[in-house]
């Protein structure tokens, strides 16, 4: 199997196993031995399983897919808000994102990383009277939050006025 077919079924087993047993009981081989690839091949790769769940749940929110720009900078931030909530509904992608949080540590995920970046193209747009860490705090947190602690909450999450908050509290 090549290297990318191997990391394909990789980032299948972390999927069923996170979503079946929880971020912080998988292992790189129960990984290994669910995806049929030798795991000293998912070592080379990812070195350990903190890091490797970190990856893949970064993996799967592309952090190059395209952000909403119609020109309603409002309507853009509650899009986006709404792709994070369809997005983590899904309970193995939530499962994930807890995992990958775990593994991050003390440091800064990946995924939030990668969430951090899209706020401050947000506010860079013209128009905008915010700043990235306007958006982390208005719009993004409130989303991880739920998806963290309070997940059955997330159909009930009005991204809407999540963005009318920021766009009027801070313009």
């Amino acid at each position: 199997m090549g290297a990318p077919a191997a990391t394909e079924s990789a980032a299948k087993a972390v999927d069923e196993l996170v979503a079946e047993q929880g971020g912080d009981a998988v292992t790189i081989p129960m990984v290994a031995k669910r995806a049929g690839v030798n795991h000293s091949s998912i070592y080379r790769r990812w070195g350990d399983a903190r890091t490797m769940i970190n990856d893949l749940a970064t993996y799967r929110l592309d952090p190059e897919r395209p952000l909403a720009d119609t020109g309603d900078l409002r309507a853009d931030i509650a899009a986006w808000a709404q792709e994070l909530v369809d997005h983590y509904r899904k309970p193995g992608n939530a499962a994930l994102l807890r995992g990958g949080a775990a593994a991050a540590g003390e440091g800064e995920s990946d995924c939030l990383r990668d969430r951090r970046a899209e706020a401050a193209l947000f506010a860079a747009r013209p128009g905008a009277a915010f700043s990235g860490d306007d958006v982390v705090d208005r719009v993004l947190a409130p989303v991880i939050h739920r998806v963290i602690f309070l997940p059955w909450t997330l159909p009930d999450l009005d991204v809407g006025s999540l963005a009318d908050d920021l766009c009027q509290q801070t313009g």
